[in-house]
């Protein structure tokens, strides 16, 4: 119990002082965290869109499918990507391999399905009266799919929210693709995983405060929106 009340009273300690090595921890992961939600918006959105409203064979197929990338472990596509741009890989050319681009692709490759099969969600909950309507009065698809979006607009919020709390409390991709390197690639997880190792809890209990109050503040804002879609 003594090491309990020691480490969080130390960690509040470390927290309140602004301790730059954590501001620097907490910078990288905000940073790579936040491209790669922006990244992943632009492709998982889009997806989302064309699937929620086109007919194709196999289209239960591609939702059962993303609905199952949704557990899928870190670990594993930190595996995959490491295949592909370690020395030996396809794209080892490119030099990636213990970077933060290489943190920032695994990110992206793991939360496109998030913000793909929320995106379906949210706008099949739409009306098909807006788009017909929309249609019938003489807009064009690229207007019709603004009126969707913007009936929709909570709900794709929600979307992203959702896909930048999965992000950035990841560890697997962050402490295989990148490495760990302190300044440079050291994420809040990574930072707690390495401090644990060493079993110095002061650092890692001040950044769990710090992830979980960022994890509150997400899910308070995911529930806002969520609860803006039912209104």
């Amino acid at each position: 119990m003594d090491l309990f009340v020691d480490s969080v009273y130390s960690a509040l300690l470390l927290v309140a002082s602004f301790d730059p090595q954590v501001l620097a921890i907490v910078g990288v992961s905000l940073k790579m965290s936040s491209i790669s939600t922006v990244l992943a918006s632009f492709i998982g959105g889009p997806l989302g869109f064309l699937i929620a409203f086109r007919s194709f064979p196999g289209k239960h197929f591609v939702i059962t499918c993303l609905n199952t990338l949704l557990a899928l472990p870190t670990v594993v596509i930190g595996l995959f990507v490491y295949m592909f741009i370690s020395r030996r890989g396809v794209l080892g050319v490119l030099d990636l391999l213990y970077t933060q681009k290489a943190i920032i692709i695994g990110q992206i490759i793991l939360i496109i399905p998030v913000i793909a099969t929320f995106t379906i969600a949210a706008v099949s909950r739409i009306d098909d009266r807006y788009r017909k309507t929309a249609l019938t009065l003489g807009a064009s698809g690229w207007q019709t799919a603004g009126i969707i979006i913007r009936e929709a607009r909570f709900g794709l919020v929600a979307a992203v929210i959702a896909a930048f709390g999965r992000v950035i409390s990841e560890v697997g991709i962050s402490m295989m693709l990148g490495g760990n390197a302190r300044g440079f690639t050291r994420t809040m997880t990574t930072a707690m995983a390495l401090e644990y190792d060493k079993g110095e809890f002061t650092l890692a209990v001040a950044l769990g405060i710090i992830l979980m109050g960022l994890s509150f503040g997400i899910n308070m804002l995911f529930h806002f929106f969520q609860g803006r879609t039912r209104v």
